[in-house]
């Protein structure tokens, strides 16, 4: 649609639902309806580890029994073991993959979908305030650290805990004045981790948004390179991207201090604790209360128990990373949607296109009306055009009748039932658009126009090409149909993607129309084509005609101008022109240019 109200439009707002809690949510939508396969994975994981195990037990024996008695017997039969262990440990690593990793990419999949489709049902106001390359990036992006939780991630951070506890109760059984002197620095690095996960989660939380600031932009930029480089502006654009990439950089090195804050301070804690084992254990095998065996296996059981509480960090740093991405769709999924609204319950199959505005008030902003008591009828068939300076509010109004909008006081009634009564579904099912810039897709001309009804058929196609004059130039190109129209339509000429767009509006076959300043800023024999094809689509069905080009509105059944938010005239060209008034004004005006 034209921008006629956009600084007012971008002050709204959808509505959000409360929040819910994070740690709640994800056990109840991600954890506990795969409750069983991260049971198996436990499982997995604890074979895995307690057979990891059994290299520290097999040397001990290795060192103070086989070794120091020649038991050759003994050392085969823990060579079996060991071996065992080591494929026991390489199966249930397979097995852990293939199932928590694949199911991870799954539920990421079904999130994004899940996240996109509720963004397609958000109201047109939503989409007034957001950039569309931001969408993108947290449709893509904030899924991905979900893989943590129902992935490999969330399992080890268990089984890790479980090797832990393992690992601790063997440590004491061989020595606990070692055990305790190796539990201090890992406390002291428990109560560092904690603190440093509280402050890192919303720096997650920012870069999040900083990425998806950057990578709008990016889009926009991209998309309007003809622009940009009309205006020699490149430079401009990079030095804007550039801020961005900064700012995104310094929120990473943040972030990346803080988690190499942690790591060292794990790496000075346990080396102390490693070199006070070494004095003490030294002082013990001299004093005969430990064997050598001994102190070789507590420093590998150590190892086991060190190890995952240092995992447990990094996994802990992307699980807290994957709670800041779930924080952020919260913030998508609870936006309401049009279709929660529980009193659009009446739904119809069939509609004649009887349209009528009763004393309709609106107002973007509180306090700053855009229309003050509109009323008109628009009957099934007929042609009503809406003519007035920028900014009068005709695009509110078509926004009105297209509910995209809705109004604050009156009432707007189609075939006599209130439009905020209807299914949007149903209502929608019977509205076509053709606006001043109408969006194709990236794709052939023949997908572009079936992307109203995918399921119609060849001769149906057929008419609406014709009927559109689409292939007075479809016929030119050597795939014709099938031609490539690139990103927006940018292959072909504004007149010819008007064209197309018109022949998807036929196809659609609707009862209510809106022409947005279908016609503005061609040349004139494209406006020629356009016209032949825009009397073909009005045909039959209730129109509303937005256009500064008043010559093309001269057979319209009648005329509203609106002026700062009211119907100054209304009548048919020639009662407008007799009456000489506003309409008048206009129309005299664009004859002398």
């Amino acid at each position: 649609m034209s921008k006629n109200n956009t600084p007012q439009s971008k002050t709204v707002t959808a509505t959000r639902r409360p929040r819910h809690n994070s740690m709640r949510y994800v056990f109840r939508e991600i954890i506990w309806p795969r409750r069983w396969l991260l049971f198996l994975g436990l499982i997995l994981i604890v074979i895995n580890r307690l057979s990891g195990l059994a290299l520290p037990g097999a040397s001990k024996l290795l060192i103070d029994d086989v070794i120091a008695k020649g038991d050759l017997v003994m050392m085969r039969w823990l060579l079996i073991a060991v071996t065992a262990a080591v494929a026991i440990q390489a199966v249930t690593s397979f097995a852990l993959t293939r199932l928590l990793s694949v199911e991870a990419h799954h539920l990421i999949a079904q999130l994004r979908l899940n996240l996109q489709k509720h963004i397609l049902q958000l109201p047109v106001a939503f989409f007034d305030n957001q950039k569309s390359g931001a969408l993108v990036a947290r449709i893509m992006s904030d899924a991905e650290g979900v893989r943590n939780l129902v992935g490999t991630g969330f399992v080890q951070l268990l089984g890790g805990i479980l090797t832990a506890l393992v690992a601790f109760i063997i440590l004491l059984n061989i020595n606990v004045t070692l055990t305790f002197v190796a539990l201090v620095p890992m406390v002291l690095f428990g109560l560092i981790s904690l603190k440093a996960f509280s402050f890192i989660r919303p720096i997650f939380r920012e870069r999040s948004v900083i990425n998806a600031d950057v990578t709008g932009r990016l889009t926009e930029t991209l998309g309007g390179i003809r622009v940009i480089k009309g205006f020699n502006a490149e430079q401009q654009e990079s030095r804007i991207f550039a801020g961005g990439v900064d700012r995104l950089f310094s929120n990473v090195k943040k972030s990346l201090t803080s988690t190499s804050l942690v790591t060292s301070a794990a790496t000075l804690l346990m080396g102390l604790a490693s070199a006070a084992i070494m004095g003490i254990g030294g002082y013990y095998i001299i004093q005969n209360q430990m064997t050598i065996g001994d102190l070789f296996a507590f420093t590998l059981y150590l190892g086991f128990m060190i190890a995952p509480i240092i995992q447990m960090g990094n996994i802990g740093s992307q699980i807290t990373e994957a709670f800041a991405g779930l924080d952020r769709m919260d913030e998508l999924l609870k936006t309401e949607r049009e279709t929660d609204d529980a009193g659009r319950s009446v739904s119809l199959e069939h509609i004649k296109g009887d349209v009528e505005f009763r004393d309709v008030h609106f107002e973007y902003e509180p306090g700053k009306p855009i229309l003050h008591g509109i009323s008109f009828k628009a009957p099934a068939g007929s042609v009503t055009a809406l003519v007035g300076s920028s900014g009068s509010g005709k695009t509110t109004i078509s926004g009105l009748v297209a509910s995209f909008l809705k109004p604050q006081q009156g009432m707007i009634t189609v075939d006599g039932h209130d439009l905020n009564r209807l299914s949007l579904s149903s209502f929608r099912s019977h509205l076509g658009v053709v606006l001043q810039d109408d969006f194709l897709f990236e794709g052939t001309i023949r997908e572009n126009i079936l992307f109203a009804r995918p399921g119609a058929g060849e001769e149906e196609l057929r008419a609406a090409v014709e009927a559109a004059w689409v292939a007075e130039f479809a016929d030119r190109f050597d795939e014709g149909l099938e031609t490539v129209i690139g990103e927006r339509g940018v292959k072909l000429s504004g007149g010819q993607r008007q064209r197309v767009a018109i022949a998807r509006a036929i196809l659609a076959d609707p009862r209510i129309l809106i022409l947005d300043e279908a016609t503005s800023s061609l040349d004139t024999e494209s406006e020629k084509y356009i016209q032949q094809s825009l009397q073909k689509l009005m045909q039959g069905r209730t129109t509303f005609v937005i256009a500064h080009r008043l010559s093309t509105i001269r057979q319209a059944d009648q005329i509203l101008v609106i002026e700062k938010g009211r119907i100054a005239e209304r009548g048919t060209h020639d009662q407008l022109i007799a009456r000489e008034g506003r309409y008048f004004q206009l129309y005299t005006y664009q004859a002398r240019i």
